[in-house]
């Protein structure tokens, strides 16, 4: 996909992966990209247009999707963790609406804009993913659940928009320094390094992302034993 001219809209803009997404976008020329965020005040970029989305309101996407029919590149973006909810105790609510805005957030922005994107030539379709679609993690359940279930979905979606001609991408990385994992005592790469490989992939035409060696190495971990997934290093 050539990136310079496409009209782009990403879930999550206002902070974060989102936001160096946005950056990267105009840098390399996008005609525009709107923010869609829950509180469109807090989109600080002025190169973004901010557009009023709440992944899990059904009415708000909807209206997003009414206003932003040029867009030609979707980037579900908006995550949220569950950290609160340990594997044997915690509110299981929490992680009920980790699922609700990773998984079927992202499913249902995916439905609303894939006739857009259609009827712009196909276009192209990003998934930001994580290494924990396959690394389990025992302090944070749901939001592995939830993760492993956006990239099935991301397989689906794949499958799905093909006779369209839309390109679908998976992102995957390990942790980011982000709000979402200032908690998390571990190596961390930056969001401009997962927007730049974002970027790399859809100027190649590529359908997955693997942004770092720990992402890679539990990748590949996928065709050994199971028990290999948990000896993998940051």
């Amino acid at each position: 996909m050539r990136i310079e001219g496409q009209t782009a809209l990403i879930t999550g803009a206002n902070r974060g992966i989102g936001a160096a997404l946005g950056r990267a976008l105009l840098d390399r020329g996008a005609a525009k990209v709107y923010a869609a965020v829950r509180r469109p005040e807090t989109v600080t970029d002025p190169r973004l247009t901010p557009l009023l989305m709440d992944v899990t309101d059904p009415g708000t996407i909807a209206a997003a999707a009414e206003v932003a029919q040029d867009v030609t590149l979707l980037i579900n973006n908006a995550g949220q963790g569950s950290g609160a909810t340990r594997l044997l105790d915690g509110d299981l609510d929490v992680a009920r609406r980790t699922m609700e805005t990773n998984y079927f957030g992202t499913w249902s922005v995916s439905r609303a804009f894939a006739p857009i994107l259609a009827a712009g030539g196909g276009g192209a379709l990003v998934n930001v993913l994580s290494v924990a679609s396959w690394w389990a993690m025992e302090t944070a359940p749901g939001y592995s659940a939830s993760k492993a279930a956006q990239w099935s979905l991301t397989n689906a979606l794949r499958q799905g928009l093909r006779k369209q001609g839309t390109l679908v991408v998976g992102v995957h990385c390990g942790f980011v320094d982000t709000d979402l994992s200032a908690s998390v005592d571990a190596p961390k790469i930056g969001a401009d390094e997962v927007a730049e490989h974002t970027m790399r992939a859809l100027e190649n035409d590529a359908d997955e992302v693997l942004v770092d060696g720990f992402s890679r190495r539990t990748r590949a971990a996928l065709t050994g034993p199971i028990a290999g997934l948990h000896d993998i290093g940051f």
